[in-house]
């Protein structure tokens, strides 16, 4: 039984993938935090390691102290104050540690690469920590490749940590509408945060990681992704459908959609609009579409059958279909 820490393990997918491993009973479980926190760590059940992130012999501390053989993290790629996320430091003391052995980076997403850079801020640092990791001497270690998540169009009924307040991107589910980007005809791989938490549950007890590890829940289309909503959702009108060219999303503009305008208050519009331009480009141009073969390595789900991950059918009539009522 491994002693597993996880940095960043009380919310979206931390949390998530920190009940995972809970759920198997196959490993302990510590929270790396930069506080305590007795309320969380009751409702959790898992015990939270005051850390200190900017001082890598304290997080050394830590994973000795508490003979931590593999770490899981969770940090935020993209702060919002523009500063270096601690992931590095993370990666240093693990490599460090006497008796961590493994590690899983903080990724949790699509592969970036040097053209991507100046598009979206986690960029730069994902490609950093890959690189560090590299570096490493004494660690076996993995990335997460997963799509983009699926949670957005299943909260608040299908059980996510994302918020409850979710991000409205491009099919607004309840108002019956959709801004596609680009043509709508790119497949692109969708995985829910619950399922993502099961594969990395269950490769703690792979005997080899290969150095990018790839999960998928679904492969789809937007256009795709629209018919099935409007399938499940049923009943008239049908959802306006509008698409926005390339050179529209260029600009850093998408279509503005109904569910939108009630997050302005936290996420500024011209914000908001740069964010999904950005990754509607992403999308057009089939960075969500995962190809481990690039990377000499085939899907985890292949190797983990007994992993059954949603398809986003299945999250639209859980969260939209007429048992959900």
């Amino acid at each position: 039984m491994a002693m597993t820490a996880f940095a960043g393990g009380t919310g979206n997918v931390g949390r998530a993938i920190v009940e995972a491993i809970l759920a198997t009973g196959k490993h302990q479980v510590k929270i790396l935090s930069r506080k305590p926190n007795p309320a969380l760590e009751k409702e959790i059940g898992a015990p939270i390691l005051p850390v200190d992130y900017s001082s890598v012999p304290a997080i050394v501390k830590v994973l000795e102290d508490n003979q931590i053989d593999t770490v899981v993290s969770g940090i935020t790629m993209h702060t919002a104050d523009g500063n270096v996320p601690n992931e590095f430091e993370l990666i240093r003391a693990a490599d460090l540690s006497k008796v961590t052995k493994r590690l899983i980076s903080s990724e949790w997403g699509a592969p970036v690469t040097e053209a991507q850079l100046g598009v979206i801020p986690s960029v730069p640092h994902k490609l950093a920590a890959f690189a560090l990791l590299q570096q490493t001497t004494s660690l076996e270690y993995t990335v997460f490749h997963n799509g983009f998540f699926m949670d957005y169009w299943g909260i608040p009924a299908v059980k996510s940590h994302f918020a409850r307040s979710p991000l409205v991107a491009w099919i607004d589910i309840p108002n019956r509408a959709a801004a596609i980007p680009g043509s709508g005809d790119v497949y692109a791989h969708f995985t829910h945060t619950s399922d993502v938490a099961k594969f990395v549950a269950a490769s703690l007890d792979l005997p080899k990681w290969d150095k990018e590890t790839f999960v998928y829940g679904d492969r789809i289309t937007w256009n795709q992704f629209v018919r099935l909503a409007e399938e499940v959702r049923g009943g008239q009108p049908g959802f306006d459908v509008r698409h926005d060219p390339v050179d529209k999303l260029k600009r850093g503009e998408a279509t503005e959609l109904p569910g939108q305008v009630a997050l302005y208050e936290f996420f500024p519009k011209e914000m908001l609009q740069g964010m999904l331009a950005a990754f509607g480009l992403w999308f057009e141009e089939g960075v969500f579409e995962l190809k481990p073969e690039q990377a000499q390595a085939g899907f985890l789900n292949d190797k983990l059958p007994g992993v059954k991950p949603m398809k986003v059918r299945e999250m639209l009539e859980r969260a939209w279909g007429k048992n959900s009522e």
